[in-house]
């Protein structure tokens, strides 16, 4: 069963520390993870779209105006196959490499808690080092670029 997971985020995540949480990775890495999970318990998941935005919290010895984002509030909305509204929301302080996340998620459809967890996804895992959407054999022959369409204007000087 395989289901559609757009994750949509909020907000510039390049200016956030190295040593922090990512928001794009913790919103596309939950919505994954997430759905996977929804299914496992029974849930026929039409689609699910997560943001995540960080908070700011102080680091362990670092200067007072050092601040480090150490949560990431998590907001998944989606639909079941039969229309009913999904929400899979918490806060996450771990993501690992698009495997998992860590943190307390609430996931709720049909009016009933589906589930409660603290790790979602397998954090065991060893890294993928596959390749999302590779091209297809002979070098890509069916992929075509955009269309870009440009109109040049040129003016003529007024007056003589």
């Amino acid at each position: 069963m395989s289901a559609l997971v757009v994750a949509a985020v909020a907000g510039a995540t390049a200016c956030e520390p190295t040593n922090g949480l990512n928001s794009a990775s913790v919103a596309v890495t939950t919505g994954r993870v997430g759905t996977g999970a929804l299914e496992r318990n029974g849930v026929d998941v039409q689609w699910l779209s997560c943001t995540a935005g960080a908070d700011g919290g102080q680091a362990q010895g670092a200067s007072p105006v050092v601040a480090v984002r150490r949560v990431a509030n998590v907001d998944c909305n989606g639909r079941t196959g039969n229309g009913e509204a999904i929400t899979l929301t918490g806060k996450v302080t771990q993501e690992l490499g698009g495997r998992c996340v860590r943190g307390d998620l609430t996931a709720r459809t049909g009016g009933r808690d589906v589930f409660r967890a603290d790790v979602l996804g397998n954090c065991d895992a060893a890294p993928s080092t596959a390749v999302l959407n590779p091209l297809p054999a002979g070098g890509g022959a069916g992929v075509r670029p955009a269309v870009t369409v440009t109109v040049t204007v040129t003016e003529a000087p007024m007056g003589k």
